[in-house]
Protein backbone atom coordinates (compact mmCIF):
# COMPACT_ATOMS: atom_id res chain seq x y z
CA UNK A 1 0.00 0.00 0.00
CA UNK A 2 1.28 3.31 -1.08
CA UNK A 3 1.66 6.52 1.26
CA UNK A 4 -1.36 8.23 1.25
CA UNK A 5 -1.35 11.98 0.52
CA UNK A 6 -3.87 14.95 1.81
CA UNK A 7 -6.43 16.36 -0.79
CA UNK A 8 -6.09 19.62 -1.12
CA UNK A 9 -9.41 19.95 0.67
CA UNK A 10 -7.81 17.91 3.68
CA UNK A 11 -4.40 20.63 3.35
CA UNK A 12 -7.05 23.61 3.35
CA UNK A 13 -8.85 23.18 6.06
CA UNK A 14 -12.29 21.45 4.81
CA UNK A 15 -15.02 23.91 3.49
CA UNK A 16 -16.28 25.03 6.72
CA UNK A 17 -12.66 26.43 7.29
CA UNK A 18 -12.00 27.37 3.08
CA UNK A 19 -15.60 29.20 3.17
CA UNK A 20 -14.89 31.18 6.34
CA UNK A 21 -11.46 33.23 4.65
CA UNK A 22 -13.82 35.04 1.96
CA UNK A 23 -16.45 36.46 4.80
CA UNK A 24 -13.22 37.42 6.26
CA UNK A 25 -11.42 38.94 3.61
CA UNK A 26 -14.79 41.01 3.66
CA UNK A 27 -14.70 42.40 7.10
CA UNK A 28 -11.25 43.21 7.15
CA UNK A 29 -10.90 46.14 10.27
CA UNK A 30 -9.16 49.27 9.41
CA UNK A 31 -5.76 48.02 10.54
CA UNK A 32 -6.00 44.87 8.47
CA UNK A 33 -6.83 47.21 5.33
CA UNK A 34 -3.91 49.29 6.09
CA UNK A 35 -1.59 46.21 6.34
CA UNK A 36 -3.31 44.61 3.24
CA UNK A 37 -2.49 47.60 1.47
CA UNK A 38 1.46 47.96 2.56
CA UNK A 39 1.61 44.20 2.02
CA UNK A 40 0.38 43.31 -1.24
CA UNK A 41 1.81 43.68 -4.87
CA UNK A 42 5.41 42.38 -3.55
CA UNK A 43 6.15 45.54 -2.12
CA UNK A 44 8.42 43.64 0.08
CA UNK A 45 9.50 41.45 -2.22
CA UNK A 46 7.23 38.72 -1.25
CA UNK A 47 4.20 37.74 -1.99
CA UNK A 48 0.98 37.31 0.51
CA UNK A 49 -1.80 36.02 0.56
CA UNK A 50 -4.94 37.38 3.36
CA UNK A 51 -7.12 34.91 4.92
CA UNK A 52 -5.19 32.17 3.76
CA UNK A 53 -6.52 28.82 5.65
CA UNK A 54 -3.98 27.21 7.75
CA UNK A 55 -5.93 24.26 9.30
CA UNK A 56 -6.90 24.62 11.97
CA UNK A 57 -6.86 28.26 11.92
CA UNK A 58 -7.12 31.40 9.39
CA UNK A 59 -4.27 33.50 8.94
CA UNK A 60 -4.75 37.29 8.42
CA UNK A 61 -1.65 37.57 6.34
CA UNK A 62 0.69 34.52 4.94
CA UNK A 63 4.15 34.40 3.31
CA UNK A 64 4.04 30.90 2.24
CA UNK A 65 8.05 30.99 0.91
CA UNK A 66 9.15 32.56 4.26
CA UNK A 67 6.88 30.71 6.31
CA UNK A 68 5.68 33.95 8.06
CA UNK A 69 2.45 34.85 9.27
CA UNK A 70 1.76 38.31 10.48
CA UNK A 71 -1.27 38.52 12.35
CA UNK A 72 -3.25 41.67 13.29
CA UNK A 73 -4.84 41.63 16.64
CA UNK A 74 -7.60 43.72 18.32
CA UNK A 75 -10.67 42.88 19.94
CA UNK A 76 -12.41 40.56 17.77
CA UNK A 77 -9.79 37.83 19.75
CA UNK A 78 -10.82 36.23 22.47
CA UNK A 79 -7.82 35.61 25.19
CA UNK A 80 -4.17 35.79 25.06
CA UNK A 81 -3.70 32.99 25.80
CA UNK A 82 -5.14 31.80 22.73
CA UNK A 83 -2.63 33.02 20.97
CA UNK A 84 -0.03 31.07 22.72
CA UNK A 85 -1.58 28.13 21.49
CA UNK A 86 -2.57 29.21 18.28
CA UNK A 87 0.58 30.47 17.76
CA UNK A 88 2.59 26.87 19.33
CA UNK A 89 0.42 25.12 16.90
CA UNK A 90 1.43 26.98 13.98
CA UNK A 91 4.67 26.66 14.90
CA UNK A 92 4.71 23.23 14.81
CA UNK A 93 3.81 23.45 11.35
CA UNK A 94 7.08 25.38 10.75
CA UNK A 95 5.38 28.93 10.66
CA UNK A 96 6.56 31.87 11.65
CA UNK A 97 4.07 34.31 13.77
CA UNK A 98 4.31 37.99 13.79
CA UNK A 99 1.36 39.58 15.96
CA UNK A 100 0.87 42.94 16.23
CA UNK A 101 -2.06 45.13 18.07
CA UNK A 102 -4.30 47.05 15.65
CA UNK A 103 -3.35 50.27 17.51
CA UNK A 104 0.33 49.48 16.56
CA UNK A 105 -0.54 48.95 12.84
CA UNK A 106 -2.87 52.66 13.01
CA UNK A 107 -0.32 54.81 14.81
CA UNK A 108 2.88 53.70 13.36
CA UNK A 109 2.48 51.77 10.31
CA UNK A 110 6.14 52.43 9.06
CA UNK A 111 7.20 50.57 11.77
CA UNK A 112 5.52 47.49 11.56
CA UNK A 113 6.67 47.29 7.75
CA UNK A 114 9.94 47.84 8.73
CA UNK A 115 9.90 44.88 11.59
CA UNK A 116 8.00 42.42 8.82
CA UNK A 117 10.87 43.14 6.15
CA UNK A 118 13.45 42.48 9.25
CA UNK A 119 12.00 39.15 9.98
CA UNK A 120 11.50 38.19 6.39
CA UNK A 121 14.92 38.78 4.68
CA UNK A 122 16.45 40.27 1.51
CA UNK A 123 13.88 38.45 -0.92
CA UNK A 124 15.24 35.42 -2.82
CA UNK A 125 15.61 35.62 -6.57
CA UNK A 126 13.66 34.05 -9.08
CA UNK A 127 15.18 31.04 -10.15
CA UNK A 128 14.94 30.97 -14.03
CA UNK A 129 11.97 28.50 -14.89
CA UNK A 130 13.12 25.43 -16.11
CA UNK A 131 11.21 25.91 -19.48
CA UNK A 132 11.29 29.67 -20.20
CA UNK A 133 9.09 31.27 -23.02
CA UNK A 134 10.42 32.32 -25.84
CA UNK A 135 11.61 36.22 -25.73
CA UNK A 136 9.07 38.27 -28.11
CA UNK A 137 9.89 37.74 -31.17
CA UNK A 138 11.47 34.35 -31.35
CA UNK A 139 9.84 30.82 -31.11
CA UNK A 140 7.72 29.48 -34.07
CA UNK A 141 8.21 31.49 -37.39
CA UNK A 142 5.65 32.00 -40.12
CA UNK A 143 8.55 33.38 -42.18
CA UNK A 144 9.95 30.70 -44.21
CA UNK A 145 13.60 29.26 -43.41
CA UNK A 146 16.18 29.13 -45.97
CA UNK A 147 15.96 25.34 -46.32
CA UNK A 148 12.23 25.43 -46.85
CA UNK A 149 12.49 27.97 -49.27
CA UNK A 150 15.23 25.85 -51.37
CA UNK A 151 13.15 23.13 -51.10
CA UNK A 152 9.92 25.15 -52.33
CA UNK A 153 12.29 26.27 -55.37
CA UNK A 154 12.94 22.87 -56.35
CA UNK A 155 9.51 21.68 -56.47
CA UNK A 156 8.36 24.11 -58.79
Amino acid sequence: MGVMRPNRTDMRGGPALRNRAPTLRGNMTDAEQMLWKELRKNRLGWRFRRQLPIPPYVADFACIEARLIVEADGGQHARPEDHDLRDSELRRQGWRVLRFWNNQILANPEGVMRTIAEALGPPREQSPHPNPPPLAGEGVSTVASPISRAVSKTDI
